[in-house]
């Protein structure tokens, strides 16, 4: 393994084949502490978009719409002096409330007092189109020099007002330009589409009951990407001649598949997004598909970088041995397993929800007693709690559940945008 300062990684996995294996599967592990390329320049340039939804549900009840407005104030008092920002108003079109026209303005005492003002004078009305609102923002951080660019979508509702076609078009225009964090708001909003958003711009979703907890989720969201020192950083993959790739997954701290987010180097080596990176640790469940090799032969399956403007942060390599040795080939590696079940449990979760919402409750109760036993098998006590709000659990152990009658929408759309979250091995 080699690396730079301040990032390490490491390798798991059970490298032993049998004879005419082929599957090669290792959870690399990558920790980042202080980041040394901005530790002597200072932070690194920032910017940051707020969406805000100000549709007319957002005034039902008004609690909604007023702690809105004070979620946005906070996030914007925990900008950095000079941070460019802005504020995105969201109906069935968008709207820049501050400032007054393009371009984004340095955070200062001025422009935070202006801002403030700007955000109090907010009113609800009309639909909710939530491709408008990104496609604006994206506009807003074009040209923008910023080396980590970040923006929050709330959201209280369902994308209503434009086709999901319309949204993905939408979305395929944003990757990679920003990070985007959503969040749901009230009862009516939709996990599956905060979690779409999210995992196409590399952010987190998540779903808040009550709008008192909006003022310090906008805190802790803005605080978390000021602490970014790296904004476009990539999963570099090689592999050799006739193998492969089965799937790139994040795996912790949540389950995203960027298997499909390749982008080519050459023919052997491909780039996959990670976003931005501050002081964390993430883990990649990488599988490889190799042409067989002899018994006793050993071989190297893949080589795992980060990489930062082709800068190479961290590389760790994945072996394949073949062997006869029973003994060897058998053995499971425990945190292959553990991912390999966790992301088992956000798909239980997933089918199990939607099998519910078609009435389909036979379905509905395999699916979710299925979650109910992975997440207890893996430790994910959260999710057991979540999950025990949409079924009565009589035995955790074997998943045997039964659907609740008093579950509500937001009980299910909290476990769906919650779905994909993990723990580590070992967790609780």
């Amino acid at each position: 393994m080699t690396s730079q300062p301040g990032f390490q990684a490491e390798v798991h996995q059970n490298p032993y084949l049998p004879a005419a294996g082929t599957v090669v599967d290792a959870v690399v592990s990558v920790a980042a502490s202080a980041v040394a390329r901005h530790a002597a320049a200072g932070p690194p340039d920032a910017a940051q978009v707020i969406m805000v939804d100000c549709s007319g549900s957002m005034d039902d009840p008004p609690s909604k719409m007023a702690e809105a407005k004070k979620a946005t104030i906070a996030a914007i008092e925990s900008l950095r002096d000079g941070v460019a920002f802005a504020v995105v108003a969201g109906r069935d079109y968008a709207e820049l409330v501050y400032p007054p026209a393009p371009p984004l303005v340095p955070a200062s005492r001025q422009s935070r007092v202006e801002a403030q003002h700007a955000v109090s004078r907010l009113g609800a009305g009309g639909g909710t189109a939530v491709g408008s609102w990104l496609r604006l923002t994206n506009n807003l951080f074009t040209g923008h020099p910023a080396e980590v660019k970040h923006a929050i979508m709330l959201t209280d509702g369902r994308n209503e007002h434009e086709t999901p076609r319309e949204l993905a078009t939408a979305l395929r225009g944003c990757e990679r330009h920003f990070v985007c964090d959503t969040r749901g708001v009230g009862s009516d909003w939709s996990g599956t589409e905060l979690r779409l958003v999210a995992s196409a711009l590399l952010g987190t979703a998540d779903g808040l009951a009550h709008p008192e907890e909006l003022v310090a989720d906008f805190r802790l969201m803005t605080e978390t990407a000021m602490g970014k020192a790296l904004g476009e950083v990539t999963l570099r993959l090689w592999t050799p001649a006739g193998s492969t790739i089965r799937f790139v997954k994040q795996v912790f701290p949540h389950v995203d598949d960027l298997t499909g987010r390749r982008s080519p180097v050459s023919p052997r080596i491909g780039d996959y997004p990670t976003g931005a990176w501050g002081t964390e640790s993430r883990d990649y469940h990488i599988s490889v598909d190799l042409p067989a090799g002899a018994t006793g032969e050993e071989r190297l399956a893949a080589r795992v970088s980060l990489v930062d403007h082709d800068q190479v942060l961290v590389e760790s390599r994945v072996t394949a041995t073949w062997t006869a040795d029973q003994t060897l080939y058998t053995r499971i590696n425990p945190r292959v397993a553990h991912y390999t079940g966790q992301a088992e449990l956000a798909t239980a979760i997933q089918d199990g929800l939607a099998a519910r919402a078609a009435g389909d409750a036979a379905t509905a109760t395999a699916k979710l007693g299925r979650a109910v036993h992975l997440a207890h098998l893996t430790g994910h006590h959260e999710t057991v709690e979540l999950l025990s709000r949409l079924v009565d659990v009589i035995d955790p152990r074997h998943g045997t559940v039964r659907l609740r009658d008093d579950a509500t929408g937001v009980d299910a759309e909290l476990a769906n945008v919650r779905s994909v979250r993990t723990v580590r091995i070992g967790h609780g």
